[in-house]
């Protein structure tokens, strides 16, 4: 059985808490709800009451069912059941409606700070995580653990019933009830014997449902490339194995619960047969009445449910506390990034200087290595360079995504990490090269960095990105929706929508990760147009495959394996033939309009030199 638990390990931000913890951070989300509890604990306690009543009636009504008075007495004891029946199922309906409130209100706590701490983690947890797995722990998760929830206020009822039960036995005859409770161990022990394996299993039970969300989640994303390759049987293959490790896993989390009901049954079908034997012969001994042996019965028949019931629990509890433990890990998950003393951040100039860093994406795998580099305020940088270089590393240490290892990285003189994060990003724009738009209108996408614009700041933004001839072709102008990630419109569109989102914004930094390089030259014209207004009086660092985006740039830097080879201008560089010039023939030089194919490598294209 071994491989079905294949692929099931713990996250790296996974830990374990012990059952008292648990309780204990659990019992908080319910401090705010202390008087509706109280309330569910009294209709619990007059619920309780009504139930306990109904064996007592009967037998009282056993008892005095012959002579004269049996009509009348009939009577009363129909009408005291039927009054009994209603005022519990009245206080039950209050106690349900109370709980489902106030358990709703502890899981949408929960489920609003398990989304806050996923906010709060750095990129670097979105790399390692599938996001499936993290969508499993706040919605699948969390309703397992108001199921559990649930349990603990029904657990209560349980409890209160089983003590008036055990006084009813005790007042009945002492020595039928000592019997009674001398088999109460034996079921405790069978339940709380199951704890541990029931933990174990519904902890992998839960991880092989974040794998199936995971998996559903990539093909949903990735669904054009699959059909376009014709891969949906390859697709749907591979979701065979991971949606039968669930099943599998699912099918031995119910045998492990299902498993104990049988057994507390049997135990406590063995002491009642015991009780009958024993009572029956009290009986005809005449030591104990027909209708005192009836209640008696009722009542170990009462006694034996809340008892298997709360044994039962412990197995089951251990659901809620593996949902709860999922949810508190991801919520205890410890950043990389850290602010060691966050500062108000004024407008800044833009200067940014990375003093020896030193950063990897992980411990094997070091991408700067002692770098430095000065970009002073208002300056155009770009950044160029062989794939894996380390280009988009250094704008994505600038918009603090992840954390560098050693070194400083100064932004107008201050360590990066002592600036207030929330205000630090609100001056740096991004431009990525496939910019997201969430669903909603243009103008909507355009407002996000400012929720308080008006229609009008708006406006002008996107007429200000090349000149706003893009938004003639728009079905309805900035009112046009954008659909599903952006879907409904053209990659150069959302670029277009992205720069002016950056506009609105102002940032004193702009970070252009290759924007123009999947889109064609007439939408790239335009870009760059907006391009024109979005870096003017800013600091800018430029990351491109694209000539147009860095051959007028005020500095290019050339980088390789981590670390600057060779930086100047366009023409400067051209001329000097060395790196920039191998990685402009390799990447820009059919983008000239000069090139001819077929002429080779020429590794000083002067012509071009004196062009420029």
């Amino acid at each position: 059985m071994g491989f079905i638990m294949d692929g099931l390990d713990a996250e790296d931000y996974d830990r374990t808490y012990g059952d008292r913890e648990l309780v204990r951070r659990v019992g908080r989300y319910f401090k705010p709800a202390l008087a509706g509890m109280g309330l569910v604990a009294l209709t619990i306690l007059l619920a309780t009451v009504m139930q306990a009543a109904f064996p007592v009636l009967v037998s009282w009504g056993l008892d005095r069912i012959e002579g004269p008075q049996a009509g009348s007495t009939i009577t009363i004891l129909v009408v005291s059941i039927l009054v009994t029946g209603m005022l519990a199922w009245f206080f039950n309906y209050i106690r349900q409606a109370m709980t489902a409130r106030i358990v709703g209100d502890v899981v949408i706590t929960l489920r609003r700070d398990a989304f806050a701490a996923v906010m709060r983690r750095d990129m670097s947890f979105y790399d390692e995580t599938p996001s499936g797995k993290v969508v499993s722990r706040i919605t699948s998760d969390t309703d397992d653990f108001a199921t559990v929830v649930t349990l603990v206020m029904n657990l209560l009822s349980q409890v209160l019933l089983l003590v008036f039960v055990t006084a009813l036995l005790f007042q009945r005859d002492v020595g039928l009830a000592l019997l009674t409770l001398a088999i109460t161990p034996i079921i405790v022990a069978m339940a709380l014997g199951f704890r541990k394996v029931a933990r174990d299993t519904t902890r992998k039970a839960q991880r092989s449902l974040s794998r199936v969300n995971a998996n559903v989640q990539e093909m949903m994303g990735g669904i054009a490339v699959a059909k376009n390759f014709r891969q949906e049987q390859t697709v749907y293959e591979e979701f065979g194995p991971i949606n039968e490790q669930s099943y599998q896993v699912t099918v031995r989390q119910g045998f492990v619960f299902s498993s104990i009901f049988p057994l507390l049954f049997i135990v406590a079908g063995l002491g009642t047969v015991a009780l009958v034997q024993v009572g029956g012969t009290t009986v005809l001994g005449g030591d104990l009445s027909a209708g005192d042996w009836y209640l008696f019965l009722q009542a170990v028949a009462l006694f034996w449910f809340p008892l298997t019931s709360i044994a039962s629990f412990w197995s089951q509890f251990q659901q809620g506390l593996s949902a709860a433990e999922r949810v508190f890990a991801l919520v205890d998950a410890t950043p990389r990034v850290i602010q060691h003393d966050p500062q108000p951040v004024p407008r800044l100039r833009g200067e940014i200087e990375f003093q020896q860093v030193v950063f990897g994406y992980t411990v094997d795998q070091r991408v700067l290595n002692e770098f430095n580099v000065h970009i002073r305020p208002g300056e155009t940088v770009a950044l160029v360079g062989h794939t894996g270089a380390g280009k988009s590393t250094l704008g994505k240490l600038i918009t603090r995504f992840y954390e560098f290892q050693g070194g400083h990285i100064l932004i107008d003189g201050r360590d990066i990490r002592s600036l207030d994060l929330a205000e630090y990003r609100r001056q740096l724009g991004v431009v990525p090269q496939s910019p997201f738009l969430f669903s909603g209108t243009v103008a909507d996408n355009i407002r996000y960095p400012r929720p308080d614009a008006t229609d009008e700041d708006v406006v002008v933004a996107a007429r200000q990105v090349a000149g706003g001839d893009w938004l003639e072709i728009l079905p309805e102008g900035l009112e046009t929706e954008v659909g599903e990630h952006g879907k409904s419109l053209s990659m150069g569109q959302r670029q277009l929508v992205a720069l002016a989102r950056v506009l609105i914004q102002d940032p004193a930094i702009v970070i252009l990760d290759e924007a123009t390089a999947s889109v064609d030259p007439l939408t790239e014209a335009q870009i760059q147009e907006g391009l024109d207004v979005v870096l003017a009086d800013r600091t800018s660092i430029v990351i491109a495959h694209r000539l147009s985006t860095i051959e007028h740039a005020d500095r290019i830097i050339v980088i390789e394996a981590g670390r600057i080879v060779e930086e100047g201008t366009h023409q400067s560089l051209m001329q000097a033939g060395g790196h920039y010039c191998q990685v402009y023939n390799t990447y820009f030089r059919h983008q000239s309009p000069n090139y001819r194919p077929g002429t080779g490598f020429v590794p000083v294209l002067a012509g071009e030199a004196a062009a420029d």
